[in-house]
């Protein structure tokens, strides 16, 4: 079993930046992969970002250069870190460990405001 808990969201204006945080306990190891899925209103839930043993990343197309996804082994934490956002990156962003078959945090709401 894997416990996440999430940290992090809320409203900010087009163009402003948030920290998302994730810590992690319970049956998981750096080589798990972790991640960060969004689930805009009223669409299905994406992937945004993960990462792999603190070194191998994927983003989504839409936010490579403006997002940073972080991971602190020792302290089995992963980090989103979002730049420059936009009204298209509102959504309910969910913390996980193991893909998409795996474990999830319960969410943490993101506003980005036009």
């Amino acid at each position: 079993q894997v416990q996440l808990v999430e940290s992090g969201g809320g409203l900010v204006q087009a163009g402003g930046s948030l920290r998302l945080s994730c810590a992690a306990s319970g049956s998981i190891v750096s080589k798990d992969v972790m991640g960060w899925y969004r689930q805009p209103p009223g669409m299905q839930r994406e992937l945004v970002a993960s990462i792999i043993s603190g070194i191998s990343t994927y983003y989504r197309t839409s936010v490579m250069g403006r997002f940073t996804i972080s991971r602190d082994n020792a302290q089995n934490t992963v980090h989103l870190q979002m730049n420059s956002l936009k009204p298209e990156d509102t959504g309910v962003y969910y913390c996980n460990a193991k893909g998409s078959d795996g474990y999830w945090g319960q969410g943490t709401q993101v506003t980005v405001s036009s």
